[in-house]
C-alpha cells in the first residue's frame, strides 16, 4: 500500500469520474485502474463497484473513505513539518574522515545532498586516525566521523557503510627479494605504516602480532590515501585496500604478498546522546540513501 495509491484512491472517490481523476493526477487512465487495482489487491476488498463504464464507491470504499483522506492529510503535514525542520537546523557541522580517497567515503554525494536539504548547515571535515576519531565523536567533539575499523567502535552510534578487505602490498623488487620467505622475513622488509591509531595501523600490527611478530617500521604517513604511490616508488611496503592493491598488481606497479587478508568495515558514527536529534537523523538517513541500505538494517550502538 503506497501513498500514491490512496491519492488515486481519494481523487477518484472524489470526482466520481476515472478520466477526470487522471486529469487531476496527471496520470493515464490505465495508471489511475492500475494504482486502483493495486491497492484494492493490498486491501483484499473492492473499493468501487463497476458498472456500465462507470465507478462507484462500494460499501468498503465508502467505509474506507475518511480513513484514506485522514492519511493524505498526515502524509501532507509529515511534509510540510519535515521541510520546516530542514529549514531550522543551522550552524556548524564538524565531520570527522579518515584518511581515504573521498569517492570512496562517497563524501561528494553526501555534501551535496547536505547543501541541497540543508542550506542552513556549515559544513567543515578533519582528517583524524580512527582512534581519535571514536573518542571526538563519542565526547561531542565533532558532530558525526567516517570510521574504518575491524570491530564497532565504542561508546558511540555506529551505521555500518560496506566491508573492506586490504591486503600485503610489496614492492616488486622487495618481493623478488623475500620470495619464499616466511613471516619472519616479511617482518624485517621496510614497512609503510600509517599514523599510530589509524585504521591501517591497528590493522597491520594486528596481522603481525598474531604471529609473535612486529613489522620493521621505516616511515609513518598520515596519508593514506596515496599509500600505493609510494609503494609502486619502492619505499616500502604496506597494507593497501583490495581494489587498489589488485589494480596496481594488474598495471604491474606491485606485488601482494600471500592470500592474508585483513577484514574490516566503513561505518559512519554519531554520539550516543545526539541519536533522535533532527540532525542526526537527518544525515543518517542521507547516507541510507547514498549507501542504498535498508532503513531497518545497519545502526546500532556500542
Amino acid at each position: 500500500m503506497e501513498i500514491y495509491q490512496i491519492r488515486a484512491f481519494v481523487t477518484v472517490a472524489r470526482l466520481a469520474h476515472l478520466t477526470r481523476a487522471a486529469e487531476a493526477l496527471n496520470l493515464t487512465q490505465p495508471a489511475v485502474s492500475a494504482q486502483i487495482k493495486a491497492l484494492e489487491q493490498s486491501l483484499g476488498v473492492s473499493l468501487f463497484e463497476r458498472s456500465a463504464g462507470r465507478l462507484s464507491l462500494s460499501k468498503a470504499g465508502t467505509r474506507l473513505l475518511p480513513t484514506a483522506e485522514l492519511l493524505l492529510s498526515q502524509a501532507r503535514q509529515l511534509k510540510f513539518e519535515a521541510k520546516q525542520l530542514q529549514g531550522e537546523l543551522s550552524g556548524e557541522v564538524l565531520l570527522g574522515l579518515p584518511s581515504e580517497h573521498l569517492d570512496f567515503l562517497r563524501l561528494g554525494p553526501l555534501v551535496n545532498r547536505i547543501t541541497q536539504s540543508l542550506p542552513l548547515i556549515e559544513l567543515q571535515t578533519q582528517i583524524m586516525p580512527a582512534i581519535q576519531l571514536g573518542e571526538y565523536v563519542s565526547t561531542s567533539r565533532l558532530t558525526a566521523a567516517f570510521s574504518i575499523s575491524a570491530y564497532p567502535p565504542r561508546d558511540v552510534n555506529w551505521l555500518r557503510l560496506r566491508s573492506i578487505s586490504y591486503r600485503l602490498v610489496l614492492p616488486n623488487a622487495l618481493a623478488e627479494e623475500v620470495g619464499l620467505g616466511g613471516w619472519a622475513e616479511l617482518a624485517m622488509l621496510p614497512w609503510l605504516d600509517g599514523a599510530l591509531g589509524s585504521h591501517s595501523h591497528l590493522l597491520l600490527r594486528e596481522i603481525f602480532e598474531k604471529r609473535g611478530l612486529s613489522p620493521r617500521i621505516v616511515m609513518h604517513s598520515a596519508d593514506q590515501a596515496h599509500m600505493d604511490a609510494l609503494v609502486r616508488a619502492g619505499a616500502g611496503c604496506a597494507l593497501l585496500r583490495e581494489e587498489i592493491a589488485l589494480n596496481g598488481v594488474k598495471q604491474g606497479h606491485f606485488s601482494i604478498w600471500g592470500h592474508v587478508k585483513a577484514e574490516a568495515s566503513l561505518g559512519f558514527i554519531t554520539p550516543l546522546e545526539n541519536v533522535e536529534s533532527p540532525l542526526t537523523v537527518a544525515l543518517i538517513s542521507m547516507l541510507k540513501e547514498i549507501w542504498h541500505l535498508d532503513s531497518t538494517l545497519n545502526t546500532q550502538s556500542s
